[in-house]
């Protein structure tokens, strides 16, 4: 038997791994909030099927999301993302991400870890949504509007209301599966 799931990983293998194990799945992990919020970056005009196909590339080629070690890249680091084929190679995106690390070090300081501080607009809880269907989904809400704001003033880059709902869904801040899928259901027992 079939598992109903949601429309949009469709017959992709990978999008249904990442839909059936980690899409919407609360997570607390800072490396790994820290993961989703570069891919979410390097996302915007792109597809995530793209994103998604080149995540073992962006791991490599970002030292395993070592925040540290990304938050002290230099020019070298810099030409060497450039050039990598791998991944996205968009200068904007890879200057974000490593401002956004040396961001995310001084959030970690201020707050004790940048999971306090995210799960914060939520009052530490995942808003349980009930769409039918894929094309009820929101792109932003005024909640990512205001964590789009407040990391904006913490001065974090590409970071804009879209991106943080597509975050705030990656990271089980918000449960978006629609109401016909084993995971929507699963997630609101």
């Amino acid at each position: 038997m079939t598992k109903q799931r949601c429309a949009w990983p469709g017959s992709d293998e990978l999008m249904v791994k990442y839909h059936d194990e980690e899409w919407g799945v609360p997570l607390h992990d800072d490396k790994k909030l820290f993961e989703f919020l570069v891919l979410d970056a390097f996302q915007a005009g792109l597809s995530w099927r793209t994103i998604l196909h080149k995540r073992e590339n962006f791991r490599k080629a970002f030292d395993n999301y070592d925040i540290k070690k990304i938050a002290n890249y230099k020019e070298k680091e810099f030409q060497r993302l450039l050039n990598d084929a791998g991944i996205i190679r968009n200068k904007l995106k890879i200057t974000s991400t490593i401002t956004n690390a040396q961001k995310f070090l001084e959030m970690q300081k201020e707050f004790g870890s940048f999971d306090k501080y995210i799960w914060q607009f939520t009052s530490h809880k995942t808003i349980k949504n009930s769409w039918k269907h894929i094309k009820e989904l929101p792109a932003k809400t005024a909640l990512s509007d205001a964590m789009s704001i407040s990391l904006k003033e913490k001065g974090f880059k590409f970071v804009g209301s879209t991106i943080c709902y597509a975050f705030m869904q990656a990271a089980g801040i918000v449960n978006d599966h629609t109401t016909d899928c084993f995971r929507w259901k699963e997630r609101t027992i």
